[in-house]
């Protein structure tokens, strides 16, 4: 009977790992997939027998830098990311703080209808508005735009991590004569430092990856990341080595950030499931 349960315990570690390794192939074969497209010419690209085996170019690097002027989308990726992030922890961080501490459940029910209804839906309604007010090919605009998703995030994220912080803790900082305001920016924001770092790059991801909204408001001038790569589709062909160089290029900040980082994500997203 012991040697059956053995036996039974082996099989299920060895079926444990296996689904594990095959779960993990499929995550990440296509991210290893695109690096190693990004190194490819055309040629070796259509090639499955040159998978893995082939001449590595930089060319398609130089091309997404010099003859498809990449750097520039990449800053407006920045400036747009930075300051709706930006905006969204000034507005949102003091309003989630009002929510846990005031219990203000018809505001948050507000903000949770705002969160659940796709960002899509307010693409029209915004359209019209900076139509009429000459904002369409803006950065304002687009700032705006993002600000509406991120907002709700960062709220929703960091109304649960401040309620998790004691309230005794506000109290003593009272005692030796704080203002609410000073004990929000002294005592609170400190302790929710993992909290605001998780909001703040999930807030920034989704401004990164954001294509509907930088495809209808941007211009030329303001253009972001995720519209430039239309510059290797054509009507006759798709640069596909190319495309994978500039994938790789929106990708890899993202990913290298988050891998850094991962530690304080981790504790910023479940800290606010423990009440203190």
């Amino acid at each position: 009977m012991t040697n059956a349960r053995k036996t039974a315990a082996i099989s299920w570690k060895v079926f444990f790992y296996l689904m594990l390794v095959l779960i993990l192939f499929c995550a990440i074969f296509p991210f290893l997939w695109m690096i190693l497209a990004s190194f490819k010419n055309m040629v070796d690209l259509l090639n499955i027998g040159k998978l893995f085996l082939f001449k590595p170019t930089f060319e398609n690097y130089l091309d997404v830098f010099g003859k498809y002027k990449f750097y520039q989308p990449i800053l407006n990726s920045l400036y747009v990311g930075i300051v709706s992030t930006g905006l969204a922890l000034f507005f949102g961080l003091p309003t989630a703080y009002s929510i846990a501490r005031e219990k203000q459940t018809m505001l948050a029910s507000i903000i949770l209808v705002i969160r659940i209804i796709p960002a899509i839906t307010f693409l029209v309604p915004w359209y019209i508005i900076f139509m009429k007010i000459n904002l369409i090919g803006t950065y304002t605009s687009l700032i705006l735009a993002h600000l509406l998703i991120a907002l709700p995030l960062i709220i929703w994220i960091m109304v649960p991590y401040f309620e998790s912080i004691p309230r005794e803790l506000e109290q003593a900082a009272w005692v030796d004569g704080c203002s609410k305001i000073g004990t929000f920016m002294r005592i609170i924001l400190p302790l929710s430092a993992p909290g605001v770092l998780t909001a703040s790059l999930l807030a920034f991801i989704f401004s990164w990856n954001n294509f509907i909204f930088a495809l209808v408001l941007c211009s030329n001038r303001t253009r972001t990341i995720p519209t430039a790569v239309f510059n290797f589709i054509s009507y006759t062909e798709i640069n596909w080595s190319g495309l994978m160089a500039a994938a790789v290029t929106i990708t890899a900040p993202i990913l290298i950030i988050s891998l850094c980082l991962q530690k304080y994500i981790i504790k910023g997203m479940t800290a606010g499931a423990i009440k203190g």
